[in-house]
């Protein structure tokens, strides 16, 4: 007696990859980067290949993401020691013998040559959340003190290159672990009321801080020239103030319809720099208006929300932390780049999620969606079967808001 075992069709062997993905966000994704095709269209078709090859950096970001997303969140957990030590291992390598590019000692030949800060940006609020995790019950000042100095450390050999776009990134995503992991706010309001009196000073002694050969010990002159230009972009409005300027200038013409698509003035006649990369938010805002720029702005924040309540709903200390801080990441790469270009911000290297142009970016972008899409799965296949993991305490006479703030902040720490 033979027995025949039918193959089962493709649709139905797709289905389990398939099932889980958050609707929401796929549906902020695609928006973006529909988004971003449209604006390197209209930049870049007569710029090479840089429409074609962002396409193609989309396409393989997607792919990343998928595979990552596959992965269940306790699988990453055991990722963030091993990815952490590489991380800093190359970093120490390329401080001793890393290769130097205008300026700037930050890449380093393994076989190939790779920048390792950028896997920093995944490698840090892994390390952190992992931490945290294992940490979870106890809240004594040893344990944020060692996640200060594990972020300290990367952040410092970032800074050290000198990298400060990488290092806000990095520092960002650390940051916003160590502040949902429950740091008390008598830790937090401090730092912010010492920067915001700091900024004060700044603008009140503008003239004599950036008077010709002052020197800002604990900056770069390049950084001091930045920083000076955005208090003044006209002490050289030809020089080292022209990127702010006609940044502002593109956004300003753009008026509320925009231009039209690829009728921008500033971006076609090549007055603004690097218009398919750092600056493409200026191109976009001069074609498409505030208009464009309040759908743009949508996007990000339906996408931002959408992986805080991920990151809410989450079962572990580590699948909260991660999906929290992956959510602040996207917030820090869209806040500081539409600030820069607009000019409120100092000029830093930091691209603009699926609109700029990019390929090692796009790639981090693809690896964080793809953590992110594993927590939201995990999720979705214990609401299935009505099941979940981990135990926190009852918050009874709290507002479904209060609830989820205190989730997010792992208040479960201090109850055990």
């Amino acid at each position: 007696m033979s027995v025949v075992f039918e193959k089962p069709p493709l649709s139905q062997r797709l289905l389990p990859l398939l099932r889980g993905f958050d609707g929401t966000l796929l549906l902020a994704i695609a928006l973006l980067c529909s988004l971003g095709l449209l604006a390197m269209y209209s930049t870049g078709h007569d710029h090479g290949t840089r429409f074609a090859d962002h396409a193609r950096n989309m396409l393989l970001a997607a792919c990343l993401m998928f595979i990552v997303a596959q992965v269940p969140p306790q699988r990453l957990m055991h990722l963030a020691v091993p990815l952490y030590s590489v991380g800093v291992a190359l970093l120490v390598a390329v401080a001793v013998a890393g290769i130097t590019k205008k300026g700037a000692q930050r890449w380093i030949n393994v076989g190939i040559v790779i920048q390792p800060s950028e896997l920093m940006k995944i490698a840090m609020p892994l390390m952190l959340a992992w931490w945290f995790q294992k940490r979870e019950g106890r809240r004594g000042a040893f344990n944020f003190m060692a996640a200060f100095a594990l972020l300290g450390l990367a952040a410092g050999l970032i800074v050290r290159q000198p990298d400060l776009g990488t290092a806000l990134l990095v520092l960002a995503a650390g940051l916003s672990v160590i502040f949902f992991a429950g740091l008390p706010w008598p830790l937090v309001l401090p730092p912010l009321l010492a920067a915001a009196i700091g900024i004060a000073l700044l603008i009140v002694y503008q003239q004599p801080l950036c008077a010709d050969g002052v020197d800002w010990h604990f900056l770069h002159e390049y950084q001091r020239q930045r920083v000076c230009t955005l208090l003044d972009p006209m002490r050289d409005p030809l020089n080292k103030g022209f990127h702010t300027l006609q940044g502002m200038i593109a956004i300003g013409s753009g008026g509320f319809y925009g231009k039209g698509f690829m009728q921008g003035t500033q971006t076609h006649l090549e007055f603004i720099p690097e218009r398919t990369t750092d600056f493409i938010f200026a191109a976009f805002s001069e074609e498409f208006g505030l208009v464009g720029n309040l759908v743009l702005i949508a996007c990000f924040v339906m996408l931002i929300l959408r992986a805080l309540a991920i990151a809410t709903n989450a079962h572990t200390v580590f699948a909260r932390l991660l999906a929290a801080s992956i959510a602040m990441i996207f917030f820090t790469y869209a806040f500081v780049n539409m600030g820069m270009v607009s000019g409120i911000l100092p000029v830093v290297g930091v691209p603009l999620p699926f609109i700029s142009y990019g390929g090692t970016a796009m790639v981090t972008l693809g690896l964080a969606l793809g953590m992110l899409f594993s927590i939201a799965r995990e999720q979705h296949s214990a609401r299935r079967n009505g099941t979940t993991a981990g135990s926190y305490a009852d918050y009874g006479g709290l507002t479904a808001a209060q609830h989820a703030y205190r989730r997010l902040r792992v208040n479960s720490f201090s109850n055990g």
